[in-house]
């Protein structure tokens, strides 16, 4: 099986988004920060996520995704599958004509187990299984950032006014009275 980015990304934020979503909607920006990934990128990703009722969009200020459906009914294969990552292992798709022939190839059998047994594995893995293996190696979730004030807190320095002229104009003016 062939794993691209895709699909690891998919994943990876499925998870940073799983393990922050209690605090309230996640952005995608944040995402993008913390796992380096792309925000455009991102964008793409969550769009075919939420169109396959993985995660859903909450616009406006403090909007964000968050999880669909829960955790423990969000596989890993959902995850891969809705953003168009393949999951097969064999040279032709499944087809069984890897040489063009309408034949199988002699290892055709055991690419079709492998992908069978992977298609098993990420089935049984749920978000909240990795949500819950993060946890406990003591991952920290830091609490979501407060917002900015309206009013700086540094403080706001006066203008000073002068008796000076301000340009040319106004200096020669001056120096002509």
């Amino acid at each position: 099986m062939r794993l691209t980015t895709k699909g690891r990304f998919a994943v990876t934020a499925m998870l940073d988004l799983a393990l922050r979503e209690h605090a309230g909607p996640v952005t995608l920006a944040g995402i993008s920060e913390r796992e380096h990934i792309s925000l455009s990128y991102l964008e793409q990703l969550f769009g075919k996520l939420r169109r396959n009722g993985l995660v859903e969009s909450t616009r406006g200020p403090g909007g964000g995704y968050t999880l669909g459906k829960p955790a423990s009914d969000i596989t890993i294969t959902a995850i891969i599958t809705s953003v168009d990552e393949p999951m097969d292992a064999t040279k032709c798709g499944g087809a069984q004509n890897c040489h063009g022939d309408n034949k199988p190839c002699m290892t055709h059998d055991l690419w079709t187990t492998l992908n069978d047994r992977i298609r098993e594995y990420l089935d049984s893995v749920t978000l909240q299984s990795m949500m819950d293996e993060q946890l406990a190696k003591g991952i920290e979730i830091e609490s979501r950032p407060m917002l900015r004030k309206a009013i700086s807190s540094s403080p706001v320095m006066k203008p000073v006014k002068t008796n000076a002229p301000n340009s040319i104009f106004a200096l020669g003016s001056v120096l002509n009275k």
